[in-house]
């Protein structure tokens, strides 16, 4: 681990005072179940948590503070502290919707219960991306606390981020002036490991299918029917099965396999430990790791609608359905990759069955410009926090929709990508937690970037 900052840097004795109440805050943040589906968690859960994000942002000071109500139905949070006459203007983004809990059951601890445990804090949205909308609160605390916040600050706090409905990329379309910023920094990716200080600088895109199969009027008795009457779960299991090549690397028709990842590698060892893969398994794909997970499609089964085995029931299935994630590497066109997935679906599914294909959510895939100002800037602020570490740039194998809608709008912008969700924070897994040392580290960086950043501007 590296050096502490703390004794040398005023911004980082602070940001070390007010580590208390932001694991107070946390714990409140946490305490919303505020999954954006409203078939998984009641919509008020939402509600509660934008609520709870805007009184903080009038606690700071901050102006035109606004729940918006976007068109996919949610509601994301927006306000607006201004800086110094003539300083640049930094957009700060986190999300305060959540992914299902999963089987909670697997949880040590309650899963909306921020719960401390082997120095790490427990709970969903921990780090992805409650701690994000605390790491930056952080920052601007010990700002104001040591001269003042010398930008003017932007903050948008999402609401359906984790379900890739795209209504603030809607919105913000809609509106272009509002998020307009010379510098982003999206709060929601992460260090590659604890204690390495690492901006993201590529994104993969993705696609989110909903596949069904009909072979029958109804469920047959399996004795009866069986062998000759078509059997839906057993065609949805075939064509599922031809998205993968034998050594379990991606196989969409038509679809590139991807380039090659240019930057930081991820040796393989490390990468079994970080995805705890069981003794003796092996990995999917061919090449690289850093390939596979940044640069080269990859599909997903995220969920499967068949009978339980407990009190299943000998019949042959009438219909049976399954949704489909494809990960969309950078060069690659989401909605190609679409189109090239629902074709592969709809031609791979055997014995004539009837199949259905709908897209229920997608995004591009996104790559930085870190030679900028803003990069020197960051790599700097990193320095303090992070004593005896240079930053590191590596890619993100997940999707941040927002990205490219930003980078549309406001091409001249720099967009830096920094978080909390490194590896042993295991988000979207049950017992996902955040390293209050990486919260208390990225604040006091991004507090350092934000002077940094004003002083490049003005100079």
């Amino acid at each position: 681990m590296t050096a502490h900052p703390t004794t040398e840097h005023p911004i980082a004795r602070t940001v070390a005072s007010l580590m208390p109440r932001a694991r107070t805050e946390l714990a409140e943040l946490v305490a919303f179940r505020s999954v954006a589906d409203p078939s998984v968690e009641p919509r008020s859960e939402c509600e509660a948590a934008a609520a709870w994000v805007a009184g903080a942002l009038r606690a700071e000071g901050f102006q035109d503070v606004a729940v918006l109500e976007t068109p996919d139905g949610t509601e994301s949070v927006y306000g607006l502290l201004p800086g110094p006459e003539g300083a640049p203007t930094v957009l700060l983004y986190a999300h305060y919707d959540v992914q299902p809990v999963g089987d909670e059951s697997a949880w040590l601890t309650p899963p909306f219960e921020l719960t401390e445990r082997d120095g790490r804090w427990f709970g969903r949205g921990a780090a992805d991306c409650k701690g994000g909308v605390l790491m930056h609160l952080l920052a601007l605390r010990a700002l104001k606390e040591n001269g003042g916040v010398p930008v003017t600050v932007k903050v948008v706090v999402e609401g359906s981020e984790e379900q890739g409905t795209g209504g603030l990329e809607r919105y913000a379309e809609a509106h272009p002036g509002l998020l307009a910023a010379d510098a982003v920094v999206i709060g929601d990716a992460g260090n590659f490991r604890t204690g390495l200080p690492t901006v993201t600088a590529t994104l993969r895109g993705m696609t989110l299918l909903r596949v069904r199969v009909d072979t029958l009027e109804g469920n047959l008795h399996s004795g009866q029917f069986g062998g000759a009457a078509p059997d839906a779960l057993a065609a949805l299991i075939r064509v599922l099965d031809s998205l993968r090549a034998e050594d379990g690397s991606t196989t969409v028709d038509g679809l590139a396999d991807g380039a090659a990842w240019e930057g930081l590698e991820y040796p393989e060892e490390d990468f079994r430990r970080d995805a705890k893969v069981l003794d003796g398994v092996g990995l999917i794909g061919h090449g690289p790791v850093a390939d596979r997970v940044w640069a080269r499609p990859a599909v997903t089964v995220i969920g499967i609608d068949c009978p339980p085995v407990v009190g299943a029931t000998p019949s042959v299935q009438a219909s049976a359905r399954a949704t489909v994630s494809l990960r969309v590497p950078p060069g690659q066109d989401a909605e190609a990759a679409t189109d090239a997935l629902t074709a592969h679906l709809t031609a791979r599914t055997p014995w004539g069955a009837r199949v259905e294909v709908e897209q229920i959510g997608q995004g591009q895939p996104f790559r930085a410009d870190t030679s900028g100002p803003a990069y020197t800037a960051m790599s700097d602020a990193l320095r303090v926090a992070y004593p005896g570490q240079e930053m590191q740039t590596a890619g993100q194998g997940g999707s941040i929709p927002l990205c490219n809608t930003l980078g549309t709008l406001y091409p001249e912008a720099e967009i830096l990508l920094i978080g909390l969700s490194e590896p042993a924070a295991q988000i979207h897994a049950v017992n996902e937690s955040v390293s209050p040392d990486e919260l208390e580290r990225l604040s006091v960086a991004e507090a350092h970037f934000l002077l940094n950043y004003a002083a490049t501007e003005r100079g």
